[in-house]
């Protein structure tokens, strides 16, 4: 019983921690400077409306969560990086969020 406990533990410690779209919403705000929400024309930055629904990104990727967290933290292509500057629950929530468009 030990060994089943310790193994479900572990497994459950990879798992990461879904976003609260709620609060994606708020931190998408400081996004919305480059990036429209509500369509997919371009500011400085793509139109997020429908990202998880389409085929590929710009960049020629599926937009994955793995893909669209990358995307975030190393940015590109003008986007800045945001990996030091948002915090693995706000990366979180952004991409619950970015899935409601």
């Amino acid at each position: 019983m030990g060994a089943t406990l310790a193994c479900s533990l572990a497994l459950g410690a990879d798992k990461k921690k879904a976003g609260d779209a709620e609060k994606g919403k708020e931190v998408f705000q400081q996004c919305g400077v480059c990036h429209n929400a509500d369509s997919t024309e371009k500011k400085m930055g793509p139109g997020l409306k429908g990202l998880f629904h389409n085929e590929k990104m710009n960049n020629g990727k599926k937009p994955t969560e793995a893909n669209v967290r990358e995307k975030i933290e190393e940015g590109g292509n003008g986007m800045p990086s945001y990996k030091e500057m948002l915090s693995d629950d706000e990366k979180n929530d952004v991409i619950a969020y970015l899935k409601t468009l």
